[in-house]
């Protein structure tokens, strides 16, 4: 292997050194990262449930629940920062038939956040978490609604679409709802007033 092909390989992995310069981050930044915390958040919750072991990998699970509540917040920082600086560019994505798409990772990203929160925080933290759990939960019905119903009413009146091109990334902005719904029914059980849990639960039934 050659100087120069060692050289090539570890500039890939400074990834931020190609940018012109560091504000390129938050230009470039697309809610297709949420993903990650998607992804990460459900290892957590799958970590203690597995028959057997569940209790043995729980320190690793809160673990990856805890990093995954940095992801999404770095995460939500920097799409922040975009829309405040970078405001035109931010909207184009709207009009993007791939990338809008992604919109629907971020209600799910929190929900797997909320879901962890239930399972790790609140026996370390007691009751208040739940408080926090539901105001959040109803952020996430909102996105998620939002996703749900404006995305797909951007595909049919300003991207182009076609069957040839269909892919399963079509699914993202609709299975949000259904996500929070599934957050709800976890979170009825923890609320002390019978008439909050009927609310939420018909919520996620409508979700």
């Amino acid at each position: 292997m050659s100087i120069d092909h060692i050289a090539e390989v570890m500039s890939g992995l400074k990834p931020l050194t190609r940018l012109d310069r560091p504000l390129e981050m938050v230009r470039q930044f697309t809610p297709n990262w949420f993903a990650a915390t998607m992804g990460t958040g459900v290892l957590a919750l799958v970590l203690v449930q597995l028959p057997g072991v569940g209790s043995g990998l729980r320190p690793l699970g809160e673990g990856l629940w805890w990093f995954d509540v940095a992801l999404f917040t770095l995460f939500s920082g920097l799409y922040a920062a975009r829309w405040i600086l970078f405001g035109y560019e931010a909207r184009r994505i709207f009009g993007h038939s791939v990338v809008s798409m992604f919109i629907g990772t971020i209600p799910m990203g929190l929900a797997t956040i909320l879901n962890g929160a239930l399972v790790f925080a609140l026996p370390r933290f007691g009751v208040g978490v739940v408080q926090v759990v539901e105001a959040l939960w109803w952020l996430d019905v909102a996105m998620a609604v939002a996703c749900g119903v404006g995305i797909p009413y951007l595909m049919f009146t300003r991207q182009q679409h076609t069957i040839d091109g269909m892919t399963a990334v079509w699914l993202l902005p609709v299975v949000a709802a259904e996500v929070a719904a599934v957050t709800g029914g976890l979170l009825a059980p923890h609320l002390a007033d019978p008439a909050h849990q009927f609310v939420v639960l018909t919520t996620s039934y409508a979700l």
